[in-house]
């Protein structure tokens, strides 16, 4: 039998399961009417108080590396500070270290204000508090809605990081990758620089900017009015990181030619110096240093002139360093031998009325083709060059390089000039003999020896080696292909003649290496006045040549613009020597084991 009480209780118990039963309902009708049938009201609503936001994602712009691998160019990262006025004026709710908000005596939630937070933001950006605070004061006086201001750009990393543990909801951070070159100078007059927006300005950083170049990515989000990001709302693109562009510098030889360079100019008192090293096997160029220069991480600290790379911009007639070409186009061309001979005075006027000095003073002489190049004779080589018609003259300048600029392609590098052969007046027809009438580079210069110490194959100069790209892929540059200039047996009697030059010429004893066989030659060339004549008394100074002469190995090319203390082509043989022992030490050549076979200079 059923109690009273039992039924009583019954009923409560049933009563109540029908309230909940009612408030859930009620609930799952608000949630329904929410989400499903006035949906898109309230997301307009939310939206309507919503503030869209797009966030960039920087890619790092890839790195600059030598042949070794060793970094010459790479990326930090910097960051903006930016602020949130109309949020960060109401200061920040303080929490305990679970995260939950503190309040006060009277229950309401503790407040740190803005002026209290604009000195904890102060101590890391290193400002006054008074000029962090006011960034927001006064955006608001401005504009009393105001969403966007800057507290301090490009903060370092270790700022950023102090800065997000703050924790401040007002606070964004976007990214500012920036680049940096731990090696300073070394190869700054070919790496370049950026500017501080990231864009490349000079050197292989502009001219290999698509290999090193990152892809920006983005994430856009909407934030409430809380500054709280609305989840769901985010949507990102990511970025892409640039590739790794390797050259064919080796960052420790450059390193040691910038300091020679630096010191040879100086103590000669020219207007600038540089030095190239290349590889006779690949044309690859290993140093190409010059003073002054630029450090790319301090760009304006360098006058606006050595912020680039002279060597590759500058054109000059090469004087003396290109009769071995003329030596090379009369051996083919006008089957002469080391031992055939001309009548060399020291001035000579030839029956088209054109006049030829020697550079010193001396008794006429039955003078060899091997004489010729020993004793530097324009004399004697207008004699053995006009032994050949001017069209086929023109055309072995031009196999050697002349009126093209090189496969380093370089921004601003020249092509160099020649006159038609149409156009020779009576003096050109001779001049052309012994490098006057035409310009070239530095770098050309250094390729017409590659091309004789190789067996008169020209290797296509390179500066870079690949590009390796985001996903590992790896892309070899591709110079050009190697081209015959002159016959092998050619090559061999024109290096043979180099080799006395530096054995019996007069600067030989300055010079000489210990063991080895060198070949080369020097050059004092006239410099231009701007004006159709030359400046007195100064020249634009080279020495060049290869070792081992017996097993050719490397081409050092040193040249100085207008030395004053030594004035002539003498200048370069303290650097030349410096520069070539370093060389063989770094890259461990042996000795030659053989002594240079001594041509005979007059008959």
């Amino acid at each position: 039998m059923t109690t009273r009480a039992t039924r009583s209780q019954r009923r409560r118990t049933v009563v109540a399961l029908a309230v909940v039963l009612v408030v859930l309902a009620a609930f799952v009708i608000r949630l329904v009417d929410i989400q499903v049938v006035n949906a898109n009201d309230h997301i307009s609503d939310a939206r309507a108080i919503a503030t869209e936001k797009v966030a960039e994602l920087n890619g790092t712009r890839g790195e600059i590396v030598d042949t070794t691998g060793s970094v010459l160019a790479t990326s930090t990262m910097l960051y903006d500070v930016q602020v949130d006025p109309l949020l960060a004026a109401d200061g920040v709710a303080v929490t305990d270290e679970d995260g939950v908000a503190v309040t006060g005596d009277d229950g309401q939630p503790l407040r740190t204000t803005w002026s209290e937070v604009a000195t904890q933001i102060a101590e890391v950006t290193e400002q006054s508090p008074h000029d962090v605070e006011a960034i927001v004061t006064d955006a608001l006086a401005e504009d009393a809605a105001s969403r966007f201001a800057y507290i301090k750009r490009y903060v370092s990393t270790e700022q950023y990081r102090a800065l997000a543990e703050l924790d401040l909801p007002f606070l964004t951070f976007p990214e500012h990758p920036s680049r940096t070159y731990p090696s300073g100078a070394v190869a700054g007059n070919i790496i370049g620089f950026t500017g501080s927006d990231g864009d490349a300005l000079e050197g292989l950083e502009a001219l290999q900017n698509d290999c090193l170049a990152a892809t920006d990515g983005q994430v856009t989000y909407q934030r409430g009015a809380d500054g709280v990001i609305i989840p769901g709302t985010e949507q990102t693109t990511a970025a892409v990181d640039g590739g790794t562009l390797q050259l064919t510098i080796d960052a420790d030889l450059q390193w040691y030619m910038q300091q020679l360079i630096a010191e040879e100019t100086q103590r000669l008192n020219a207007e600038w110096g540089g030095i190239v090293v290349l590889e006779v096997a690949t044309g690859k160029i290993r140093a190409l240093a010059e003073a002054p220069t630029v450090d790319p991480n301090d760009v304006g600290a360098s006058d606006p002139e050595d912020r680039a790379s002279r060597l590759l911009r500058y054109s000059y007639e090469p004087g003396s360093t290109f009769k071995p070409v003329t030596a090379a186009t009369a051996i083919e061309q006008a089957g002469l031998t080391p031992n055939s001979t001309v009548v060399a005075p020291d001035r000579i006027e030839f029956p088209n009325g054109a006049v030829i000095n020697d550079s010193e003073k001396h008794a006429t002489q039955n003078m060899t083709l091997t004489g010729g190049l020993v004793n530097s004779s324009n004399t004697a080589m207008s004699q053995f060059g006009a032994l050949v018609d001017p069209e086929t003259r023109l055309e072995y300048l031009q196999k050697f390089g002349v009126g093209e600029g090189t496969e380093l392609d370089w921004s601003g590098e020249p092509d160099g000039t020649y006159i038609p052969t149409d156009q020779w007046d009576n003096q050109t027809y001779y001049t052309t003999t012994f490098g006057q009438a035409f310009t070239v580079t530095v770098p050309q210069v250094a390729s017409v020896y590659q091309t004789i110490a190789n067996g008169g194959v020209r290797m296509p100069l390179s500066l870079v080696e690949s590009c390796t790209k985001p996903d590992g892929t790896v892309v070899e540059m591709d110079a050009g292909e190697p081209e015959r200039v002159i016959e092998e047996d050619t090559a061999e009697t024109v290096s043979l003649m180099l080799e006395n030059v530096f054995t019996q010429g007069t600067l030989a004893e300055d010079i000489a290496i210990d063991g080895y066989r060198m070949a080369g030659k020097t050059g004092t060339a006239q410099v231009s006045d701007g004006n159709g004549g030359y400046k007195n008394g100064l020249y634009f100074t080279s020495l060049v040549g290869y070792a081992p002469a017996d097993d050719p190995q490397y081409v050092v090319l040193t040249v100085f613009d207008e030395p004053r203390k030594v004035r002539m082509s003498s200048a370069n043989r303290s650097a030349f020597k410096k520069a070539m022992t370093q060389v063989l030490k770094h890259y461990r050549i042996m000795p030659s084991d053989s002594e240079t076979p001594l041509l005979p200079v007059t008959r």
